[in-house]
């Protein structure tokens, strides 16, 4: 990557603005010479540390594609808005075919300034379908099978402080080393005068200081389309508990996906602060594309990787919550103490020591799982941390992961198998991963769960339950209302 200004305490992203940045980049002399493929230009610039929620909104506003991530962890904040490039595939090859494209890209960029935070300049934010195929229902049609999207403006909201970088495509020919044939000459100061006009737009949205940020809302909506329905749920959750039972298999997913339909616009800004407020310690995802909206606030991590480090956890085995901090207490010391649960949770972690092993120096796994308590159900967890053997970027392992037993079933092929087989609908970006990856090949994908699908008055939503030999089909049902309830809430419905 070339790298024509170094960041100061003196001199650094704030000194210039966006417009004169790009400028300065696409004519300075430099390169590595190679021949007329696209070249990236991305600068950073100091931000104002603006609400992401709001920056989201109000690209929306203009019909523009935006990505919204918001992690729990490392107080780290994404807005994608608009498409500069994108890696997008499918089929088994996908997970290395984008990570090739990419680092080809990011191998030739100008970027300035580096030394930047973790998150921090021209980055991909995205998605892979949960099964790698093209779509076959409409309602994911705008998401594709894997699209890893470089917006042209990406918000960073980090601990640090707030940034903001511009990326544009040039043609990469002779003459954009001089600046004068690279491609959309106005593309500095449009970009400029965009994000001028968002960041304004988000300040007028954003709550006001002490202000109650999502407004209550209750829709009277109806359930359009569900697959499964009841019947056929029961009879699956006891053809899958048979065949773990038989030995075949030692755990497999099943999921429910339901339509449903108001008689108003749904609205998807107000769903994303109501799911800022009821689950903090969840990653908050959107993906903003045409007139859809995918979003959703999920506990669980599929892996971050920074350098050679990593992390991942297990999250499998679930109760609903209690109505005070008495029951509440019964039900999480009932969780921890069932047998089925365990052993939900155990296929889940063997999984990913079995998966991991082979390729680290250092694997360390939680001794016995503790409780996650989020709004509506409290879960099993136990974190997975280590340091690989050799660097291997994000999408390396998350090819290794996906899909893990909590949300697919072990083994895996013939989870799979049967998941094609009985659920009946397209998953789409259900059950990938989503999330965000640098230059470096580092960065961070969650697994899109606690999700709905929203067009106009509309929602799709999904949940899953882990089933294993002793699976009762009524529990599991009241397990899977209660994973639909945390989207249907935000939305305004109160009983899925």
């Amino acid at each position: 990557m070339t790298v024509v200004e170094r960041g100061t305490a003196s001199r650094g992203p704030a000194t210039v603005g966006l417009d004169d940045a790009l400028r300065a980049l696409r004519a300075s002399p430099g390169g590595d010479g190679a021949g007329p493929a696209p070249r990236l230009v991305a600068a950073t610039c100091a931000a104002p540390a603006l609400d992401p929620i709001a920056l989201f909104a109000a690209a929306r506003e203009l019909d523009l594609e935006a990505a919204l991530l918001v992690g729990p962890s490392d107080g780290l904040a994404l807005v994608g808005i608009g498409r500069a490039w994108a890696a997008e595939a499918s089929g088994p090859g996908r997970f290395q075919a984008a990570a090739a494209a990419w680092a080809t890209l990011a191998g030739r960029a100008r970027v300035a300034p580096e030394d930047l935070p973790r998150g921090v300049g021209p980055v991909l934010v995205g998605g892979l379908g949960f099964t790698g195929r093209p779509p076959a229902d409409a309602a994911w049609a705008p998401f594709g099978a894997l699209s890893l999207v470089l917006p042209e403006l990406v918000f960073a909201r980090t601990r640090g402080g707030a940034f903001v970088t511009a990326a544009i495509m040039t043609d990469g020919g002779p003459g954009d080393d001089a600046g004068d044939r690279s491609g959309d000459t106005a593309a500095p100061g449009r970009l400029a005068r965009r994000w001028e006009h968002l960041a304004a737009r988000a300040s007028a949205l954003a709550p006001a200081p002490g202000a109650v940020a999502a407004r209550p809302v209750v829709h009277d909506l109806v359930v359009a389309a569900e697959r499964p329905d009841r019947v056929r749920w029961d009879r699956t959750v006891g053809l899958y508990a048979g065949a773990v039972g038989r030995g075949r298999l030692d755990k497999v997913v099943l999921a429910r996906r339901v339509e449903v339909a108001g008689p108003t616009q749904l609205d998807s800004v107000n769903a994303l602060r109501r799911l800022a407020a009821s689950a903090p310690e969840s990653t908050l995802y959107a993906f903003g594309r045409g007139d859809r909206t995918f979003l959703g606030a999920t506990p669980e991590r599929l892996v971050r990787t920074e350098g050679r480090e990593f992390a991942t956890v297990a999250v499998a085995g679930s109760i609903r919550r209690g109505a005070d901090a008495a029951e509440d207490a019964g039900l999480a010391a009932r969780l921890l103490a069932d047998e089925k649960e365990r052993e939900e949770h155990g296929v889940v972690v063997e999984m990913l020591r079995a998966s991991l092993a082979p390729i680290v120096e250092r694997l360390e796994v939680g001794r016995s799982p503790a409780v996650l308590p989020l709004r509506h159900v409290s879960h099993l967890v136990t974190q997975v941390a280590g340091r690989l053997r050799e660097r291997a970027g994000i999408l390396a392992l998350a090819e290794r992961l996906h899909p893990t037993p909590a949300v697919g079933g072990e083994p895996r092929d013939l989870a799979l198998e049967l998941i094609d087989e009985h659920e009946g609908f397209d998953r789409g970006w259900y059950a990938g991963p989503v999330g965000w990856l640098g230059a470096d090949g580092d960065g961070e994908l969650v697994v899109a769960l606690r999700c709905g699908n929203v067009a106009g008055r509309t929602a799709v939503l999904f949940a899953g339950c882990g089933i294993v030999a002793d699976s009762d089909p009524e529990r599991e049902w009241e397990e899977s209302r209660a994973k639909l309830r945390t989207v249907a809430s935000a939305l305004g419905w109160l009983e899925p």
